[in-house]
């Protein structure tokens, strides 16, 4: 197995890490010079790689490639491999046996808080989200084509070591924002890594959404980490008066429950099922810190 993981930042890393001890070779990209040392600690070979010109090195690389992990999000071009421009994906991985692309839930748009499966309507509310639903109809037509499993792993928001309710605590940026019935969708990023995994090691596509089994209350999080951590929680903040940038306040008008169950029928057994267990391993472990 010869993996390669197209921008290897916080949950790519994480993925080629848990390939490590399966393969024969695992490689990551990164846009940044400054980020190949980081990850050639961690025994992954790294080169750079800005989404347009593909070097002699990468080239080679994806020539042997049997796994691939697309972390790299679209732009107004689309994705980067499925550009007009791009050579095709035949031509360039001619060894591909399984592709994993990650998506995010954002896709979904707002559903009013009710529960949604990979079945719901798309409803994507933001131009990044709008990109992302090309993007994952690209790689679903190409996988349909070539007769390659591509899996749409459907991404919730991404916590762990080094980026979590502990870090925004200690740095005095946390806010605990009062929106009656408001929840988010979250996951941590080992399980990320494992549900990738998993269902490379099992030759399976189609379309997963990888989130922990408990939505809850973005406040809700914030409290019991500082619960954990033995500090006074911040004040509570309602909504409408709360100064946030656009970005922050769009990711407010998108409300839904995600469900999970189509991965876990599958046998994928979560290791940080709620945040509770999640934050209590992170804060016990001193893992909280990176």
């Amino acid at each position: 197995m010869h993996v390669l993981v197209l921008g290897a930042g916080f949950s790519g890393s994480a993925i080629a890490k848990a390939f490590l001890p399966l393969a024969q070779s695992v490689t990551g990209t990164t846009r940044s010079e400054d980020k190949l040392a980081g990850l050639r600690a961690l025994g992954i070979d790294a080169l750079v790689y800005d989404g347009a010109a593909i070097s002699p090195e990468l080239a080679a690389i994806m020539k042997r490639t049997t796994h691939l992990i697309q972390s790299i999000a679209p732009g107004r071009d689309g994705d980067p491999m499925m550009r007009p421009s791009a050579p095709s994906l035949a031509e360039l991985m001619p060894n591909l046996e399984w592709a994993g692309y990650l998506s995010t839930v954002g896709v979904y748009g707002d559903h009013g808080g009710a529960w949604v499966t990979e079945d719901a309507s798309l409803e994507p509310v933001s131009a990044r989200s709008v990109e992302r639903v090309a993007a994952e109809q690209a790689w679903l037509a190409i996988g349909q084509a070539s007769n390659i499993p591509v899996a749409v792993l459907r991404l919730s928001g991404i916590y762990g070591p080094g980026r979590n309710a502990f870090c925004n605590l200690a740095a005095g940026t946390a806010r605990r924002l009062i929106k009656p019935n408001q929840v988010f969708n979250r996951i941590r990023v080992e399980d990320i890594a494992g549900a990738a995994v998993f269902l490379s090691g099992r030759s399976i596509g189609g379309i997963y959404n990888v989130t922990d089994h408990e939505p809850a209350p973005p406040q809700d999080i914030v409290a019991e980490a500082a619960r954990l951590m033995g500090v006074a929680p911040p004040p509570e903040i309602p909504f409408e008066t709360a100064e946030l940038s656009p970005m922050a306040r769009s990711f407010y008008g998108e409300n839904k429950r995600v469900s999970n169950k189509r991965l876990r029928d599958l046998g994928f057994v979560f290791r940080f099922p709620d945040y509770r267990i999640s934050l209590a391993e992170l804060w016990s472990n001193g893992h909280w810190r990176g």
